[in-house]
Order: C-alpha cells, then structure tokens, then sequence
C-alpha cells in the first residue's frame, strides 16, 4: 500500500512559494508524454487503485493526459487487486510482494511486470495511547489487528519472532484496514499493523502511537501486477507500456513536489495537508518506479520462503515464473525517467 509525512512553519510558506515552480514542473511532465506506435484510442485499461495514490498521482503530475480510457477501480489491498485480475475484471493493479506470494501457492493468473520503491516508515505496528505497551515484547496476551496476506502480517511475524513471540502469543485479528481502524477506534484493539492512510488517522484522530516500522522488515520494493490476457492483447500491452511510463515520471514528481501531491491525496482521502507533508518528510526514501531486477526477483523469494518457515503457507512457493521482463527496456528508456 502504498505513503503519506515535519514541515515547520517556514518551511511550509517556503513550499507554497514554490508552487509556481511546481506548476512548471508539471508543464514539463506534459510536455513529454510517450509516443505510443499505435492507435489507443479504443483501448479502455482498468487499473486498480488505492485511495489517494495511483489516481491524483496520474492527474497532479500531469500524466493525466492519456491516449486510451483508464476505467479506475478502488480496491484497498493488493489481495483484492489480485483476486480480480485474477478473475479478468482489472489489467494492472499493485501492492505488496506478500499476495502474490499466496497468488504462485494457488497458481494464481498474475504477472508482475514493475517494481515502486515507497516509503516504509507509512508501515507501522502502532499502539493504542493508553495501552501497557512500550515495545513488541508487551504485545503477550494482548489484541493485535493486522490485515491478512499483506504487508503488515509480514512484518507483525517478524518483529513477534525477534521479541520470542508468535501469533499463538497474542490474540491476533485479521481485519480488513477500515474495520481495523473502526475497531482501534473502539478499543477492541490493543495494538495494530497498518500501513497507508488509516495508520496515519489512528495516529492523529485516536492518538495511537508508533512502536515500530517497517524499516529492516520489508524490502521497500512494491511489484506492479498485471492481467497476462491483456499483455496477450498488442494494443492493451502496448496501453500498459505507456502508463508504466507515466506512473514512472510521476513517482520521479513526487520527490520534488510533495505538496502539490499532498493537496491531491487530501481531496481523495480526507487526511489533513500539514499530516501527509509531515509523513512524507519522515520518509525512510525517496519515490520510484523501475523495471524487475534479479535483486527484486531473490528478495520475493525470501519473502516466500520466511512465509514458509514461519507457517504461514502450508507448502513452497516458487515466485519466479511469475515476473515477467517484458516491460525493463521501455522503463530504462531515457524518456521514462
């Protein structure tokens, strides 16, 4: 999922001077967009999207001008993106490398064609304000939500493996993102792994505390999914090549015009301007989109096989055959970048 982050006062005036900059910055994003070697105008990709993410992105970084229809679908976790590639009713969607690692189990109909580079310090394993906890450790008998095959089951396993503990330590309850954040609300949760939008409002609203993050628990590396019947169809691979581009400029925007892109993600999803400037400025790096490498490719597998060791999958899951090239030379373009 993925990212949202202190600006102090002059910082923050310093930023809304330079607007007129960002404006041209997005001038020059337009200016360049890919020359696709066919007629797209026909082409209608549906992309799934998480709120405040690929959608404004697209439109603030002026990649928004495409030569084919993007029907966008919300789905807010990339288990649902997979499930409905899955079953034919998306082209591209992302998350993290956790679903498909259960997509290589089931033999799953999914390709990963891309890899984003995103903050990890939006991944947070947070405490209620006024729970007895001050580290890991103190999750024992506690009630721990976390959103099954993403992410934050991940690294909630890791860091309860490094404190001694596992999840037969804890009362763990898998929750999609807002019934957690509902229920944190409540107080039917001592503690919480979450990632993205609803960690930041537990944060500002509720008072929820940060225990730890995802930094030296995840890789950082976001693959990109993609539907194999339409990479089997010339023209909407060819879509997909073009938008891979465009989100590629628009992930390379993004470090240098976080507040326009911050305004963008408010209107979407509500959160304060000033809470998602302060994220990204706690960020653990910057923002990008590149093609798979062989590191991304062994990193996955790791992932895999510690879901293994731990339990999680009742047997091996080898990731490989599911990433698929096709896509490096278009993203090592220069025009890309």
């Amino acid at each position: 999922m993925s990212p949202f982050f202190s600006m102090d006062r002059r910082q923050v005036l310093h930023a809304l001077a330079a607007l007129g900059a960002t404006a041209a910055a997005g001038g020059i994003a337009r200016a360049a967009p890919s020359a696709p070697a066919r007629d797209l105008a026909g082409v209608t990709l549906r992309v799934g999207t998480y709120k405040g993410l690929w959608r404004p992105l697209i439109q603030a970084s002026g990649q928004g001008n495409t030569p084919y229809r993007i029907d966008w679908r919300e789905l807010n976790n990339g288990v649902l993106h997979i499930e409905a590639i899955n079953g034919d009713a998306l082209d591209l969607g992302s998350g993290s490398e956790i679903p498909p690692v259960f997509a290589a189990r089931q033999k799953s109909s999914v390709k990963l064609v891309a890899v984003t580079h995103e903050d990890l310090n939006n991944q947070a394993t947070l405490a209620r304000k006024d729970a007895p906890i001050r580290s890991i450790a103190d999750f024992k008998g506690k009630r721990v939500g976390y959103v099954r095959a993403t992410t934050s089951h991940y690294y909630l396993a890791k860091q309860l493996a490094e404190a001694g503990l596992g999840f037969n330590d804890i009362q763990a309850v898998s929750l999609t993102p807002a019934d957690g954040l509902s229920a944190f609300a409540r107080g039917d949760l001592d503690a919480w792994a979450i990632y993205g939008y609803n960690g930041q409002l537990a944060r500002i609203q509720y008072g929820a505390r940060t225990i730890k993050t995802g930094v030296g628990y995840l890789s950082g590396n976001f693959p990109i999914y993609a539907n194999p019947r339409t990479l089997d169809d010339p023209l909407r691979r060819a879509a997909i090549a073009d938008l891979l581009q465009r989100l590629q400029r628009a992930f390379a925007w993004i470090n240098g015009n976080f507040l326009a892109y911050a305004r963008a993600q408010s209107a979407e999803t509500r959160v304060p301007v000033g809470d998602i400037v302060e994220l990204f400025n706690g960020r653990s790096g910057d923002y990008s989109l590149g093609p798979v490498s062989d590191a991304v490719v062994r990193s996955h597998q790791d992932v895999a096989d510690t879901f293994l060791r731990i339990g999680v999958l009742d047997g091996p899951a080898d990731v490989r055959p599911l990433w698929d090239r096709g896509f490096d030379g278009v993203l090592r373009q220069p025009s890309a970048a």
